[in-house]
């Protein structure tokens, strides 16, 4: 049932005292991307008629088919808690459609709505569960990011020692007043390190606030005069800055379905289904999941963010986790996505690869109970568990010969998305760095 009418987002903007609508909608890199109306023109927007130029948009559509027009999800109204009282800014996040009124292929949100509607016809909803990690840097002189910070707290510290815990009340208040289900938050393992953690939802509500929230993380963080990045390894000898995914299936009448209390572990045989489909296709899908160069330096051991193609229901070594809350909590916790990567592709392909290992009733492998990180390689070969691409390069070519994943994704952003990111991990190649000339220069 939809929470608003467009008569009823007309009347809220005027009783609020609304002057700009942001009409935001996410690219295929992740990025938001939006343009600011004013309440005169919102009911021109609210009837679809709101029209931009998709040529200027990377990975969209060349310059000769660019009419493109974007259609509100009443749904997801809301006015911005941080903006002025008087003259306030509330936003809709868009669909977006071709100039001839059918949803674009290429974009990320349909891509999603699509698995989800097979998972749909399927008698499945999709509930999903984020933990966003992020760094907090000072700005320099003129406003410009840094890596430095000047607090050195740790897990769970407390303030003094953690320095921007009122920067992370702030960031929950203005979450809450937005409708946000907070269930968490503390300071990380590294310097200003921190994880806010907020209530599972459906699939696409998910991908909508994960959006959400890391806009009104690097919002509320510069008003404190910081610099909040999502960034997976800013720092080279602490821990990065993973997105874990908590993932489950429930029928429409919010049963979960992964529940089975008569399993050792908690989990129904639909749970391990799900999961071997996962493990099946994460290769692929890590260069959606870990979409940057610097992604793969955190993806290295010594920090706890996996690297084997494992499961466990003891540690947290492996690729997926079984958190010990089951029951109607049961859930597959994948944790090798960061937060760089597109919420709506991630969620699509993890979806995806699920409902494939479903339907072909896909077997997991044995459950790892050792630290894997302490294995040896010749322990790790005779256990058969793989490892997850090295590099951007060696992900993307993982993902282009993974047919169902491409198919999912489409051939229009599959075609841009690894036009995109070779151009990047070629550019990166090319580099000279620091490291280089500092080992190299004066010995050769």
């Amino acid at each position: 049932m939809s929470k608003y009418t467009k008569e009823e987002i007309l009347e809220l903007v005027e009783q609020e005292d609304v002057e700009f609508i942001r009409l935001q909608f996410t690219d295929i890199f992740g990025c938001f991307k939006n343009v600011a109306i004013t309440a005169s023109q919102l009911e021109r927007a609210l009837n679809n008629r709101y029209m931009f130029d998709g040529s200027a948009i990377e990975g969209f559509v060349r310059i000769e088919e660019s009419d493109m027009y974007l259609y509100p999800d009443l749904d997801t109204f809301v006015v911005y808690p941080w903006r002025p009282q008087q003259g306030k800014v509330a936003r809709l996040i868009c669909d977006v459609y071709t100039a001839d009124r059918v949803p674009f292929e290429g974009e990320p949100r349909y891509i999603l709505k699509k698995v989800v509607q097979e998972a749909k016809s399927m008698g499945y909803v999709f509930d999903v569960g984020p933990e966003c990690e992020f760094f907090l840097f000072n700005t320099d002189d003129y406003g410009n990011p840094t890596t430095i910070t000047h607090e050195q707290a740790s897990y769970f510290d407390m303030a003094p020692n953690d320095q921007a815990e009122n920067v992370r009340r702030d960031i929950i208040l203005n979450l809450e007043e937005m409708g946000f289900e907070i269930e968490a938050s503390h300071h990380e393992l590294a310097p200003g390190q921190h994880e806010i953690d907020f209530r599972y939802e459906n699939a696409l509500a998910a991908a909508d606030d994960i959006m959400t929230f890391k806009m009104t993380v690097k919002t509320i963080a510069k008003r404190h005069g910081f610099h909040a990045t999502f960034m997976p390894k800013p720092v080279a000898g602490q821990g990065g800055s993973g997105m874990h995914v908590n993932m489950s299936l429930s029928d429409e009448n919010g049963v979960n379905l992964f529940n089975d209390p008569t399993d050792p572990n908690g989990l129904s045989e639909l749970a391990y289904h799900f999961m071997a489909g996962v493990m099946k296709h994460i290769k692929g899908i890590t260069a959606i999941a870990n979409p940057l160069v610097n992604s793969y330096k955190r993806l290295v051991p010594g920090y706890e963010a996996p690297i084997h193609i494992a499961w466990s229901a003891k540690n947290r070594s492996p690729l997926i986790r079984i958190p010990s809350n089951r029951g109607h909590h049961a859930r597959v916790e994948l944790r090798s996505p960061d937060p760089t990567a597109n919420p709506y592709l991630i969620l699509a392909l993890c979806l995806a690869a699920g409902l494939d290992g479903i339907k072909n009733k896909l077997e997991a492998p044995e459950a790892v109970t050792g630290n894997l990180f302490s294995m040896t390689a010749e322990d790790l070969e005779k256990a058969g568990i793989g490892e997850l691409p090295l590099t951007l390069g060696d992900a993307l070519e993982e993902l282009k010969k993974d047919t169902f994943l491409t198919g999912i994704l489409g051939e229009h952003l599959t075609e841009k998305y690894l036009e995109a990111k070779y151009a990047e991990w070629s550019e990166y190649c090319n580099q000279i760095t620091e490291w280089e000339l500092n080992r190299y220069l004066r010995y050769f």
